[in-house]
């Protein structure tokens, strides 16, 4: 899959972080979803002021399809069917010793749209599901203040995979 962008610390905060090296590192994938109306899914983030894909991190024992599955499904309610790659985003989150690495692909809706299962955090920090066309919701990502450290780094991840898609498909 082709590598889209890093996205550093420094990038993103003026104050300089040492990086560790014992830094934890996880797998991620993710999906943009386009249904029967062409509008993609984004769940808002509503207690941290952002939005972001569905998908999430690669459990023991999964590969990245089943992992995105399980995530889109947990997220949006949704099964899909994945229709391209989109690319890889690496993001180097100092500040927690952390790395993650994000696959990010095409899917359409399979059946109908259903409820999500959000876990308690997800809830907590105000998740909804929300469905827009594609300019929209990158106009809405640019517009997003993420409030938070793990906020700043998803709105430039998937403002990244959103404006990759739109490249990609020439709209």
């Amino acid at each position: 899959m082709q590598l889209l962008k890093i996205i550093k610390h420094s990038d993103l905060f003026s104050e300089y972080h040492s990086e560790n090296e014992a830094v934890k590192i996880r797998t991620a994938a993710r999906a943009v979803v386009f249904d029967r109306d062409n509008n993609i899914a984004l769940l808002a983030v509503t207690t941290h002021n952002f939005h972001k894909l569905p998908g999430g991190g690669v459990e023991e024992g999964e590969n990245l399809s089943q992992a995105l599955a399980r995530e889109v499904l947990e997220e949006i309610g949704c099964q899909i069917a994945v229709t391209g790659e989109v690319g890889k985003i690496i993001e180097h989150r100092d500040e927690w010793d952390f790395r993650q690495e994000s696959y990010c692909y095409l899917a359409e809706l399979v059946g109908e749209k259903g409820e999500p299962s959000f876990t308690e955090k997800e809830l907590k920090e105000g998740f909804q599901i929300r469905w827009f066309p594609l300019d929209e919701a990158i106009a809405l990502l640019k517009k997003d203040e993420p409030d938070n450290y793990e906020g700043k780094f998803i709105k430039a991840r998937d403002l990244a995979f959103l404006e990759e898609v739109k490249n990609a498909l020439g709209i």
